[in-house]
């Protein structure tokens, strides 16, 4: 069938003079997860990761992707005639050197200019500069192909109240005029789902575990245009009225493309890592473009005083359903019929039992065994392992509450474990252990920080294909930005501002043994102000996850003193949290498992 559908688009791509056509996993907004109309990647290779792109050549297909997906591609993409390119690894080409060496002079370079980013365009010029070719930005070929493409997602929005948000929108659009006036522009362009909800307190449900709205933002120092669908039944007349009490004038969502050329002779702020190609073509001429990180980016990330009390609120409740699930699972594996899928499916149920529950933040990773080795596995219900009481169940997975967002993983050890299991899960922990730990200097940011964690790998010769943590979005985005912990930069936006209070990033260290097992350790921390004194301002983290630890799978004669003391301080604030929402066997179960290791 990928093959079918790959000789129908080369067929679309004769006939529109393209030789070589890009399909990035993207939509109109650079949204990490995309909903199901914009998921003609996916349709033309077959891959399901979250993260990849497809190039399709006359004569070769081939599929980037990073290391988290590179075990679940190999399977997806075989028998598809299209070559997995593991991104970054030693002799494997970027996007743009692959393209240089399969165009051929005189060549043209094809895609949908709406989900392919700005910044990543100028790469691309510069190759068909030298090769004497020429670029489409204008066509998606899927049309006409993908005949049941499902319609574009417009579900109704809701308010966000301020004991929730902890500030008013128009509170936050008058912080970003103040950023517009110190850069000196007239006009601000924002196309990111996180950063339009974030500044008008409004959330929906038009991408999969994220709860935001399909839209685009055009504002200046008079207006504010929000381009989103208008039908009644995603915007009431209670809405429109706070749109308009908050000077938020609502435009259809298909014209913001029609709109932009009309834009002339101003200075206008924008971030070309986070805005379309086709925005930047369609703008006039006389546009003078300041590229900035969009002003909301930073301050959506620093959480205010309501947002951080509301997040532990959400946090415990989260706890409360995640240690319930463990217990479950501890004392009924191998009892009771279970599967990766079931047992998610209990966990939800677990979630859905909190007051505020809104849904998943993401697709939860439930993957026993070997599958924990594939870092976004992704169960299903026909293909899915049945848990025995013996090895790892690794589970990632967190929910969204109008209290906020929470993402945790936990490891559980089932029974038959070999030492290297123990020893890799206690390695796993240290390393989570020694970054939550971390007090520093006022002015670190996370590629500063996340050697605490990797250095009990690298020591090894070991290490994990992914950060080290990202930062957390309220009621937002799982994964946000500025914030991360990862030991090298990536691109001209970097995703590693300095760390300030507010701030929420998890501590997530992992090793994957293909073919075996996997083990991840997830908590969420909240950056706080230390003590300040001669040197300067101090920072620490602050728990946000208070979940226990499972100790048997803990090799306790690897544990130094600190991390003895550390991983039992944690767990005495665990119990502490919870024990007054448990209550007979499980709270005595609760006891035992928090219980200090010496």
């Amino acid at each position: 069938m990928v093959q079918d559908r790959i000789a129908r688009l080369r067929e679309s791509m004769k006939a529109a003079g393209i030789d070589c056509y890009l399909i990035p996993t993207s939509d109109y907004h650079d949204s990490e997860y995309v909903s199901g109309f914009f998921q003609v990647r996916k349709y033309f290779s077959g891959f399901t990761g979250s993260a990849g792109t497809l190039v399709v050549g006359r004569k070769e297909a081939a599929l980037f992707t990073d290391g988290r997906y590179f075990i679940q591609a190999e399977k997806e993409l075989e028998g598809s005639g299209i070559r997995l390119m593991k991104m970054e690894e030693p002799g494997v080409p970027t996007i743009p050197e692959y393209l240089e060496q399969v165009l051929q002079e005189g060549e043209c370079l094809g895609f949908d200019g709406r989900v392919v980013k700005a910044e990543s365009v100028k790469e691309y010029e510069e190759i068909l500069e030298k090769k004497n070719g020429k670029m489409i930005w204008d066509k998606d070929l899927s049309e006409g192909i993908w005949t049941d493409r499902p319609a574009l997602s417009h579900n109704p929005v809701f308010v966000l109240a301020e004991s929730y948000s902890g500030e008013s929108a128009s509170s936050k659009i008058a912080r970003v005029r103040e950023k517009m006036k110190e850069e000196g522009c007239g006009i601000h362009i924002l196309t990111s789902l996180d950063d339009i909800a974030w500044l008008l307190n409004i959330r929906g449900n038009d991408v999969e575990s994220c709860p935001v709205v399909l839209s685009y933002i055009v504002m200046t120092m008079e207006k504010v245009l929000l381009f989103a669908e208008g039908e009644s039944g995603v915007w009431t007349d209670e809405l429109k009225k706070y749109l308009t009490e908050n000077g938020v004038e609502l435009r259809a969502y298909d014209s913001f493309y029609s709109y932009i050329p009309e834009i002339h002779g101003l200075k206008a702020l924008l971030c070309k890592g986070r805005v379309s190609c086709r925005l930047l073509k369609e703008l006039s001429g006389d546009v003078d473009v300041v590229d900035r990180e969009n002003p909301t980016s930073l301050m959506k990330a620093v959480k205010n005083q309501v947002e951080m009390e509301n997040l532990r609120r959400a946090h415990l409740k989260d706890a409360i359903g995640v240690t319930r699930f463990m217990y479950w699972l501890k004392t009924n594996v191998g009892k009771a019929p279970m599967t990766e899928v079931s047992a998610a499916e209990y966990l939800e149920k677990l979630r859905r039992e909190n007051e505020n529950f809104i849904e998943p933040s993401f697709g939860t990773i439930c993957a026993y065994g070997a599958n924990g080795a594939i870092v976004h596995y992704s169960a299903k219900e026909n293909d899915c392992a049945e848990i025995r009481p013996e090895g790892f169940l690794m589970v990632d997975s967190g929910g969204h509450y109008l209290e906020g967002t929470t993402d945790i993983t936990r490891t559980f050890a089932l029974g038959g474990l070999t030492k290297e299991m123990k020893e890799h899960f206690t390695m796993v922990l240290k390393a989570m252990l020694n970054l939550r730990a971390a007090k520093f200097l006022y002015g670190c940011r996370g590629i500063n920080l996340d050697i605490r964690a990797r250095e009990v790998f690298w020591e090894r010769g070991l290490d994990y294909k992914h950060g080290t943590g990202h930062g957390v979005g309220y009621l937002l985005n799982v994964h946000e930005g500025p914030n991360s912990f990862r030991w090298k930069t990536q691109g001209e936006h970097l995703n590693s501002a300095v760390l300030e209070e507010g701030m929420v990033t998890t501590d997530e260290p992992g090793i994957y043994i293909e073919g075996s097992h996997g083990i991840r350790t997830e908590n969420e921390l909240l950056c706080r102000k230390g003590e300040k004194n001669a040197y300067g301002q101090f920072m620490y983290f602050e728990d946000l996850t208070y979940v226990p630890i499972d100790l048997d799978g803990v090799e306790i004669s690897m544990l130094e003193e600190k991390d003895k003391e550390r991983l039992n301080g944690y767990h005495k604030e665990v119990y502490e949290k919870l024990a007054p929402y448990f209550e007979g066997e499980m709270l005595k179960w609760l006891g035992a498992v928090t219980a200090p290791v010496n």
